[in-house]
C-alpha cells in the first residue's frame, strides 16, 4: 500500500514537473484569462472595465512550480558566486 501511494504521488511530481516546463503559464483565476473584470452593459453587451490586479491584465499567471523553479535557480546563482 505505502509503494503504491509513493508511486502515485512520484509520478503525479513528474506530471506537473513536465507541464511546468512544457507550458510555464496558466490562466489567471480570478479573470479567467480575460485579463480584465467584465460587466454587462445596459444593452447587454459584455465589456471590459478595468485590467485584472493579479495577472496586471496580460490573462496570465506563472505557475506554482515554475515560480519555485526559478526561486531555487536564484538561490544556487547567488550561493555560486
Amino acid at each position: 500500500m505505502l509503494i503504491a501511494s509513493t508511486t502515485l504521488i512520484l509520478a503525479t511530481l513528474a506530471g506537473y514537473t513536465l507541464l511546468c516546463m512544457a507550458s510555464p503559464f496558466g490562466t489567471c483565476r480570478k479573470c479567467e484569462g480575460a485579463g480584465a473584470k467584465l460587466t454587462i452593459n445596459r444593452a447587454g453587451k459584455i465589456k471590459r472595465v478595468k485590467p485584472c490586479r493579479r495577472c496586471k491584465g496580460h490573462g496570465k499567471r506563472l505557475r506554482i512550480g515554475r515560480r519555485l523553479h526559478n526561486h531555487s535557480r536564484e538561490l544556487h546563482r547567488a550561493g555560486t558566486r
